[in-house]
């Protein structure tokens, strides 16, 4: 819920912003936040709504008590189901109901201020360029097999040029010695990389970024989304990203 009930951008470029936005905070929730949203959703609570703010921030709440509501509402009652299916399940319904709920928000916004059809389809264009949140939580982002190609493509790129270094420490982190590659090598791995997705806050690889890879579930993380430098990659013998870390029996 928006705590200024006044807020509406009104141009595709800000309601894109916008989308972009709540689906951060909702990516967030789902992944690397995964252990506090799952506490928040008690099943002996209220129904509860997820929620996805535009400063890339989430909060559980109930729904808006006026109607009809200032904005489209998220599915009701998301906590309901939580003790009554797999954790990754759940999970991945509320992740495809919140992609729901981010296009009507967005379509909200475009019919209250009037996009035409070739506003509405520059914003869904938009928008479709990114991977949806239920691909992210779920890794079933397109070229997914591609990206997991890459991974071995990486490390063995980096054996070449700098065989100081062991091949467990080469899977760890994709960036620590970019510097000391040519230009040759610069592009080609930029070429495996370029498909890759953080799995956390699902936006494509760049150059001169830290990356680091989970070793349970082989994801890719921007070593800033899930707070790991490479000074710490160095020390790290088996990396586990914060959602694979927080996955454990529950009663």
């Amino acid at each position: 819920m928006d705590a200024n009930p006044q807020y509406g951008p009104r141009t595709v470029e800000e309601v894109f912003r916008d989308f972009r936005g709540r689906r951060a905070g909702l990516i967030k929730a789902l992944t690397t936040d995964v252990e506090r949203f799952y506490q928040q959703c008690d099943p002996e609570k209220e129904n509860l709504c997820l929620y996805g703010l535009p400063d890339e921030q989430w909060e559980v709440n109930l729904p808006a008590e006026e109607v009809p509501p200032e904005l489209p509402e998220p599915a009701l009652g998301i906590n309901f189901a939580r003790d009554g299916m797999q954790e990754k399940d759940w999970l991945s319904l509320v992740a495809v109901h919140s992609d729901a709920w981010l296009l009507a928000v967005s379509f909200y916004f475009g019919a209250r201020f009037g996009f035409d059809k070739a506003d509405r389809k520059r914003l869904f264009n938009m928008i479709n360029d990114l991977p949806t949140v239920f691909e992210v939580v779920t890794g079933t982002v397109k070229k997914q097999s591609k990206e997991k190609s890459s991974v071995s493509n990486h490390s063995s790129n980096k054996s070449k040029t700098n065989s100081t270094r062991g091949t467990d420490a080469q899977a760890k982190y994709a960036r620590a010695s970019l510097k000391d590659e040519d230009d040759d090598g610069l592009e080609e791995e930029d070429e495996d990389h370029g498909d890759t997705l953080c799995g956390a806050c699902g936006e494509n690889y760049g150059a001169d970024e830290f990356w680091i890879c989970c070793d349970i579930c082989e994801k890719w993380f921007h070593g800033k989304c899930v707070k790991i430098t490479p000074a710490r990659a160095e020390h790290i013998k088996q990396y586990k990203c914060p959602s694979c870390s927080n996955k454990r029996s529950r009663p």
